[in-house]
């Protein structure tokens, strides 16, 4: 994660869902108010003129207004034209899924089955009351739209908290199981939510499916006072499938954090991988890598180190037992262009710390380390897609498809569906394959990418699958899904946050 913006750093964005143009997929890149968002580029200036002229020509023949049009199978398929069209061929898409609705909805409907397992979200406590994310929303109130935070629809905290959370996973996208997942902060009243907050989040989703679609990590905190007594109770009461650990300390505020830790340290962190393989509870997400160009500056003291990966090789050899998932891929760059990353990598074939980790397994023979995409992919797939290339085939070179998981780190950027339909179409291109020995992809359908979207993930959660209809596809929620769906097209495509101004 980042950091908040600074009242000057306000004056200079404004909603996202409050612009003119409503794109399938962003056509700028969004925050939450972690991190200043870089201005619209030029590319992506290009793309989204692109995209309004796709749209406005096939929407008159359609007889349809543009937001209309949008809002369809077919819109999201323009979006992905626009983007070859400006960026170079990386997404796979007909020319006829972006004309023809019968042809988009088919495809559509094809892949609305397809098992996805999004193991990282989020969302808010309803009292959460951090001054920083607050003071957005207010700001937003006074400055931008009177009455804003009164506007279900508008940038009000109810965009972080439960019931929108549910809506936007399960019902506006093709997600069919996620990982509830929370992040610490020195501060624990400025927790997201507490351990019993995710596991009773869990437990009332799975309560209303009557079948487990929403799975979830207890959050450890290594050097906090009381930390490993914690990891006991949650052991004892809370039961997560997995843990989740920001090496880093605050994600927002690095800088100032007293709590960073390593993987590697025995004499801190290894009682508790003790106590992991004893409880059987043995998968470890780590938080790595987002950090800013200036971190080495911004992070005084060295305290930026702990965000890499140079303390995973020892933590996995020694505990073979357990599973280390790094979360983002543990990718550097953040909240920047990737334009100077995809250079140095054309060049070099180096992508800053994801390269690093995608090396573990072949320098010190291990074969427990994985990788989750949440953000990184987000980031990356609408502001540079031959970036978001590199950074997949750096992935699976290195560690094996079926070592890379799905992740969004939805709903700070609104439904995951956009970034579903992003991977689907995404392929490594040509050139890029031959220079650094990548595999291509696939399909959407194809091995490679089921593994990512849900696959690898369920041998870790023990998700139960069998021949004939799965539990998700005649649950509770997925009959308040077809009934939500009936209704028209529900499905927005609005990314909410903030952009930049200009």
């Amino acid at each position: 994660m980042g950091r908040f913006l600074s009242e000057r750093e306000l004056l200079q964005t404004r909603p996202a869902e409050r612009i003119a143009f409503r794109s399938p997929v962003p056509t700028r890149m969004i925050s939450n108010g972690e991190f200043n968002p870089l201005p619209q580029t030029p590319a992506q200036r290009r793309f989204e003129a692109r995209l309004k002229e796709l749209a406005d020509g096939t929407a008159k023949k359609l007889g349809m207004d543009r937001r209309s049009f949008l809002r369809t199978s077919c819109g999201m398929a323009a979006a992905f034209v626009a983007l070859n069209d400006v960026f170079g061929r990386v997404f796979e898409v007909a020319p006829a899924e972006a004309a023809e609705p019968e042809a988009a909805a088919a495809r559509a409907d094809k892949l609305a089955g397809q098992f996805v397992f999004d193991d990282q979200v989020h969302f808010v406590k309803d009292d959460y009351a951090n001054k920083g994310l607050l003071f957005l929303a207010k700001y937003a109130d006074e400055h931008w739209h009177h009455g804003i935070l009164k506007d279900a629809y508008g940038l009000s905290l109810d965009r972080y908290k439960f019931d929108n959370f549910v809506k936007e996973i399960y019902l506006d996208s093709d997600t069919k199981i996620a990982t509830l997942s929370g992040a610490p902060f020195d501060n624990r009243a400025n927790w997201f939510l507490t351990n019993d907050q995710i596991k009773q989040a869990a437990d009332s989703v799975n309560a209303v499916a009557g079948t487990k679609r929403l799975f979830f990590h207890s959050v450890i905190t290594p050097k906090q006072p009381g930390w490993i007594e914690e990891v006991d109770r949650c052991i004892e009461q809370v039961r997560p499938q997995s843990w989740k650990g920001y090496t880093i300390g605050d994600p927002l505020n690095p800088a100032t954090t007293k709590y960073p830790w390593r993987l590697d340290d025995e004499k801190l962190v290894y009682p508790f991988y003790e106590k992991a393989v004893k409880s059987g509870i043995t998968t470890i997400c780590i938080h790595k890598g987002l950090l800013p160009a200036d971190y080495a500056k911004s992070i005084p003291g060295g305290k930026w180190k702990f965000a890499n990966v140079d303390d995973l090789p020892k933590a996995a050899k020694d505990w073979p037992q357990l599973n280390f998932v790094i979360y983002h891929s543990a990718l550097r760059p953040f909240a920047e262009s990737p334009d100077a990353a995809l250079a140095h990598f054309e060049k070099t074939g180096y992508i800053q710390w994801v390269s690093d980790l995608a090396t573990i397994p072949a320098k010190h023979g291990v074969s427990n380390v994985y990788a989750d995409i949440g953000t990184s992919f987000a980031m990356a797939a609408t502001t540079s897609p031959r970036f978001a290339a590199a950074f997949i085939g750096t992935l699976v070179k290195g560690l094996g498809h079926d070592h890379v998981f799905w992740g969004t780190d939805s709903v700070w950027y609104g439904s995951p569906q956009w970034q579903i339909e992003a991977f689907r179409r995404l392929e490594i291109p040509e050139d890029m394959r031959k220079k650094h020995g990548f595999a291509a992809l696939g399909p959407a359908e194809g091995p490679v990418k089921s593994g990512i979207f849900g696959y690898n993930a369920a041998r870790f959660y023990k998700v139960e699958r069998h021949a004939g209809l799965m539990p998700w596809e005649t649950d509770g929620l997925s009959r308040i899904k077809a009934a939500y769906l009936s209704g028209g097209p529900a499905r927005s495509n609005t990314a909410y946050g903030y952009v930049a101004r200009g």
